[in-house]
């Protein structure tokens, strides 16, 4: 069987414009795209989970800046060093016909945006009850992206995959303890359902950068 992370792809080919200059290429997209997933959150009480858009890194897609603008406004995009995208939540954006802009450095046409369901928030412990209902809400943000019909024909997540900074960089053996019993860890550690399920007491010696749904093929 194969095991994924749960990334969904997407980018909206209608309505993409790029420049290019001797320095960088932008990169526009409709705002209405991201408001339409955003809402998907908004509208329903999901707690534990959102979704995060993000570009990724490649030699041909590195971002230098972005920005969203209206007719009349200019605002920042903040990013950070994972080139995450943090895009608000704004029915006026909307209404304004709002664009997304990305500058990047490289061939713009190998970029792509990715869209990500994971925890808000990640720490060093898990209770089963925790791990429980952060399956439970991502199952059901998942299911509410999907939409109707194919939403009923969707599988549950098959567990959650734990990621950590990079250790070559911080010279960190990443360890996990299940009830009390240790191991080390690679830089993504998965925990499918099953053990979910039995298990009590989940704990890191550092803190995951994402905790996200996976699947099994």
């Amino acid at each position: 069987m194969l095991n994924r992370t749960l990334v969904i792809g997407f980018i909206f080919i209608s309505s993409i414009f790029m420049v290019s200059s001797s320095v960088a290429e932008t990169v526009s997209l409709e705002y209405k795209g991201f408001y339409d997933r955003l809402k998907q959150v908004n509208k329903q009480n999901y707690p534990l989970v959102e979704v995060a858009f993000s570009v990724p890194i490649t030699s041909d897609c590195t971002i230098v800046s972005g920005s969203i603008t209206t007719e009349k406004e200019q605002f920042p995009l903040p990013y950070n060093e994972q080139q995450r995208l943090f895009i608000p939540y704004d029915p006026q954006l909307k209404s304004d016909r709002g664009l997304v802009n990305i500058n990047v450095t490289g061939d713009a046409e190998q970029c792509a945006i990715a869209m990500q369901v994971r925890a808000k928030e990640t720490k060093l412990n898990f209770t089963q009850t925790e791990l429980l209902a952060l399956t439970g809400d991502m199952n059901k943000l998942l299911d509410g992206l999907q939409g109707f019909p194919m939403k009923y024909f969707r599988k549950p997540i098959s567990g959650l995959t734990f990621e950590f900074a990079n250790q070559h960089n911080n010279g960190t053996i990443i360890m996990a303890t299940i009830d009390g019993v240790e191991s080390t860890v690679d830089q993504k550690y998965t925990l499918s359902q099953a053990k979910i399920n039995q298990l009590q007491h989940l704990s890191f010696n550092q803190q995951p950068t994402v905790v996200s749904p996976f699947v099994m093929k």
